[in-house]
């Protein structure tokens, strides 16, 4: 287990729950699962775009990723049932943590004029979705040897309200916006 989570469990919980002032421990809230994804519209064209991808996305996740396949035809698009459109990878438990603390820690600082995160990404029911404009932020990814610069989502599934959610990231290290009053 990763010094970053059991810090979470032995420390954080207890902050966040007289913080929020709730009275059960397991109550407090948590992340759930963190979802990265790739959209790979130029796939139809180019197939060596995805294995690429899918190389990139393990080598920065630690797990394979998944294609994700179109569900209809689209003729506009030139696109039919079953073609892959994107990649994914789900990550939970002990890698969900470590990917978490790299891009705290490791990835967000690298980005290009970073001023913090948005505060909108936020959904009603408390999960946030980060939205990564190169995947050469990440220090896997060798930028000399990548074929084209493509971007990825990352979503932070929570189980709690957004106010709550807030609270949590911004214990786990996330860097939000500040905003002048």
């Amino acid at each position: 287990m990763s010094q970053y989570y059991t810090d979470y469990l032995k420390e954080g919980r207890q902050k966040l729950a007289k913080e929020l002032k709730i009275a059960n421990i397991m109550a407090v809230p948590r992340l759930k699962k963190v979802v990265i994804n790739v959209s790979l519209g130029e796939a139809l064209a180019n197939k060596k775009a995805v294995e690429t991808t899918m190389e990139h996305i393990g080598l920065i996740t630690g797990q394979k990723p998944v294609p994700t396949r179109a569900r209809k035809d689209i003729s506009t698009f030139k696109l039919r049932k079953g073609e892959i459109v994107g990649i994914k990878v789900t990550l939970r438990a002990g890698k969900m943590y470590d990917f978490v603390e790299k891009l705290v820690k490791i990835v967000l600082p690298r980005i290009r004029d970073f001023r913090g995160i948005p505060l909108s990404g936020f959904d009603s029911r408390g999960n946030y979705t980060l939205g990564l404009s190169e995947q050469i932020v990440f220090p896997e990814i060798d930028a000399s040897k990548i074929d084209k610069v493509r971007g990825l989502e990352v979503t932070l599934v929570t189980d709690s309200s957004e106010k709550e959610s807030k609270k949590l990231m911004e214990y786990l290290g996330f860097p939000f916006v500040k905003i002048k009053q």
